[in-house]
């Protein structure tokens, strides 16, 4: 083995992770091949130092990579990776031999000294979760506070980045145990069947072996075939590592106030050293004396704001004096927005999340660089267990959460937010759990309530607010690729003193912001066009009814609203009914939008309807394409197949491929089988407009 050389800023270490390349003949083994067979080599109640030394050596990158895995992800990437280093560099034997003998599996693959030393670093792993019985459950376990090597100074240490999969696996495997982590990583790393990690979890101190297998189970289950292998990925590997500096703004800044205190003392000192001594002050009536230092103004027990103070804070009537209604007219919301600690963290995590060592979630086409001004405070309180701040720069929206537990690391998710509006910026996700989602409503909310978009007829209930508008948990919708049976949305009222009489429904696509629901009524005669309007009136829920399970392919796409517009209607042959053509238009908020074109059947819900495509990125069915054609094939029930064609409002006549041109908007021709139409149509000037290019 070869030791690297790691030099940092007031320490140096050397760690043991890579192999060198063998001289001539020299075949050194690699440290995480399987291991020979040995069912014969039980491991003694104690081994040599030296032994130990040689299997320590050898195996290095495997232990170390074994301790990762259990240790607890609470305690952040740095420290974890640094942990699994001393967790095995700390498992030579001493003076006294830790639990003594651990068995080898039948059958397995462990020569003795191997086993011994295994045992003992998954011992020490599962003790940094262990917790005697009235230890504070806001303190970490006593393991986890003792100090210990190898420490830096000045670095930060991250594993290397990986990809959907590795990162689907970190987080299952930190909403387990420690015993089941350390069960999965038994099985997925050192290749042992059931019965060899339940003997050995058992060994290693674990009450309940079969508990945790079956907690490994769920998150093979879960991760998919790839939980086998992911493991042994760079990902999870703290002997590559990418090293980045600590936040150098805050020490600096800690240097600098060191230095001034220091300076104070000292002057104090000279101070209290030439000055004679002073008469007693008399004391006040009640107690207490004259000379108690109060806490600095901006702070907390007298702590450094860490930049709270810069934070921009709007005030809370301002709403009703401003023309701008969007995220710049929302106060300060939430019992703990004066807890500077906690806004320094949230700050100094969004100015660099790396360092800060947060779990990033960006919606997409965020940026996450660094606010270039001080941001505004939204809201900063415990919600569900996890204290959130949410913080605003103008353009984006970010949500810093804790659990206050600290099962979990701190997380930081961003989401843009230009050009909000008064429906766009009226709520925030600000907690999402498997009990439901909260969302923060903005002031000049004055009613809210639920309802579900696929029974227009059922009735809405009202949702309750608290006092510093977060709403009650309401249920989420359908996950993707599960039956579609309830969509839930929520109803909100502007106050009357921006609006009379605006309701809006918006609905919540996995991600920081919501989504505003609107739809577009059908073209009335010779009335100029239609603009969207709110879905809450009978006919917009009527048709959302019909498409709203179509929403569950939007999840994390950045969308902005959804806007549904009937386009046209039309008498279907041999007196089948009336169909209504419908384009579904996603706006999202980078820009770009997609367009869903559809065919509503009659016969009420259960009717079918029929997909006609799909196309985006495009303008169409926008503000800046308001022309648009659509065919497809439809077969009546006498068993006839037939040429359907639509267009919009300004369409003049219709050409279906193979037939001559028709004046109107719609066509239905009779074909002898079933057809593949295209369709073009004519607009007043002249020109023509194309069938969209579906995908």
């Amino acid at each position: 083995m070869r030791a690297d050389r790691v030099t940092v800023p007031g320490f140096t270490r050397l760690t043991e992770c890579s192999t060198a390349v063998p001289l001539m003949s020299e075949r050194l083994p690699d440290p995480m091949a399987p291991l020979p067979h040995r069912p014969e080599a039980a491991p003694p109640a104690r081994i040599g130092l030296d032994r130990a030394e040689a299997v320590v050596v050898e195996r290095y990158a495997r232990l170390v990579r074994l301790a990762h895995l259990v240790l607890p992800p609470a305690l952040g990437r740095h420290r974890r990776i640094l942990l699994a280093h001393g967790v095995v560099q700390r498992a030579l034997p001493g003076l006294t031999t830790g639990r003594g003998e651990v068995p080898v599996p039948e059958g397995g693959t462990d020569p003795a000294g191997y086993a011994w030393v295994r045992g003992r670093v998954l011992s020490a792993a599962l003790s940094f979760e262990r917790r005697p019985r009235l230890w504070p459950r806001r303190l970490p376990p006593p393991r986890a506070l003792r100090p210990g090597l190898p420490v830096v100074w000045g670095l930060r240490f991250l594993p290397r980045a990986g990809g959907t999969e590795e990162l689907a696996l970190d987080r299952a495997l930190a909403g387990v145990s420690a015993p089941a982590r350390a069960a999965f990583a038994l099985a997925a790393l050192e290749e042992l069947g059931a019965r060899d990690v339940a003997a050995l979890l058992a060994a290693a101190g674990v009450a309940e072996p079969d508990a945790a297998l079956a907690e490994a189970a769920g998150v093979r289950a879960r991760t998919g075939e790839s939980a086998g292998v992911l493991p042994a990925s760079h990902e999870f590997d703290p002997c590559q590592v990418r090293a980045r500096p600590t936040d150098l703004l805050s020490r600096r800044r800690g240097k600098r106030l060191t230095g001034v205190g220091l300076a104070a003392v000292a002057a104090s000192c000279a101070l209290a050293v030439a000055s004679p001594a002073p008469a007693p002050a008399p004391v006040p009536a009640g107690g207490g004396t004259r000379g108690e230092v109060a806490p600095v103004a901006g702070t907390r027990d007298g702590a450094p704001a860490l930049g709270a103070r810069s934070l921009t804070r709007t005030d809370a009537g301002q709403w009703t004096d401003t023309s701008r209604m969007d995220f710049t007219a929302w106060p300060p919301r939430g019992g703990r927005v004066e807890d500077a600690r906690l806004l320094g963290r949230a700050l100094r995590a969004w100015r660099a999340p790396e360092a800060a060592e947060v779990t990033l979630v960006r919606s997409r086409a965020t940026p996450v660089k660094a606010p270039a001004s001080p941001p505004r405070l939204l809201y900063a309180g415990d919600v569900t267990g996890s204290a959130v701040v949410l913080l605003h720069d103008g353009g984006r929206v970010a949500r810093y959460t804790e659990p206050l537990d600290g099962s979990a690391p701190p997380s930081l998710e961003v989401a843009r937010t230009d050009g909000a509006d008064v429906t766009t910026a009226a709520a925030l996700v600000v907690s999402r759990t498997e009990n439901g989602v909260r969302f923060l409503l903005a002031p000049w909310v004055s009613e809210a309530g639920t309802r579900d978009l696929l029974r227009p007829g059922g009735a809405g209930q009202k949702l309750r607010v608290a006092g510093d508008g977060v709403t009650e948990a309401v249920a989420g919708p359908p996950v993707a690729g599960t039956a579609c049976e309830r969509w839930p949305v929520v109803r909100l009222r502007s106050s009357s003193r921006i609006a009379e009489d605006h309701a809006f429904l918006v609905t919540d696509l996995g991600e920081l912001t919501t989504a505003h629901l609107s739809y577009t009524p059908p073209p009335g005669g010779r009335a100029p066009a239609r603009s969207p309007r709110e879905a809450t009136g009978k006919a917009a829920l009527a048709a959302w009814a019909r498409i709203g399970c179509r929403l569950a392919g939007l999840e994390r796409g950045g969308v902005r609203s959804v806007n549904t517009w009937d386009f046209a209607e039309q008498d279907l042959p041999e007196k089948a009914g009336r169909a209504v053509w419908g384009c579904t238009r996603t706006g999202t908020w980078r820009g770009p939008g997609r367009v869903l074109v559809h065919l509503r059947l009659p016969g009420g819900r259960a009717a079918p309807v029929r997909l006609i495509g799909e196309s985006g990125p495009t303008a169409a069915c926008g503000r800046f394409g308001r022309h648009l054609v659509a065919s497809t094939a439809w077969r009546a029930p006498s068993g006839r197949w037939y040429a359907l064609a639509a267009g919009s409002r300004e369409v003049r006549a219709l050409t279906v491929s193979g037939h001559e041109r028709e004046r109107g908007r719609t066509q239905a021709l009779g074909t002898g089988g079933a057809p593949d139409p295209r369709v073009t149509g004519r607009l007043p000037g002249g020109d023509e407009v194309a069938e969209l290019d579906y995908r």
